[in-house]
């Protein structure tokens, strides 16, 4: 197929940000979170337990192995496995939705931004590229 025909996917993401001390206004991407809707695509990106995320959490004295079971859970419901869960269940829209959706907790999603792209995968790659890394 040629890079003219290839169809273009609509999608909205949203960052997930570790967010350790709200009264400073202080937050450091860690993720993202991508929905297509018309292509039944729900994804994401996270950090690990590496040296960056351990890093962040030292300096501001939050539990890194707390943040990392966090971002796996997000992970168990963008996949829709069995231990994701209750919200892991629902459809993918709402799933979308729940793990967008405002909050005050450690881990906060930005505003949703839209896009499109030729290649959803490689869509989430590039992001979290830009993003978080």
């Amino acid at each position: 197929m040629s890079e003219l025909s290839e169809p273009w996917f609509a999608y909205d993401f949203a960052i997930l940000q570790l967010v350790p001390r709200v009264h400073r206004g202080e937050c450091y991407n860690v993720g993202v979170i991508l929905y297509a809707p018309t292509s039944k695509y729900l994804a994401g990106r996270f950090l690990e337990q590496d040296q960056a995320l351990e890093t962040c959490a030292r300096r501001h004295e939050v539990d890194a192995h707390m943040v990392a079971r966090y971002l796996q859970v997000f992970e168990r419901i963008i996949e829709g496995t069995h231990d994701g869960g209750p919200i892991a269940k629902l459809p993918l829209s709402e799933r979308f939705h729940w793990l967008t959706a405002p909050r005050s907790d450690i881990l906060q999603p930005s505003a949703i931004h839209p896009g499109r792209c030729r290649d959803l995968e490689g869509c989430v790659e590039e992001l979290f590229a830009q993003f978080v890394l």
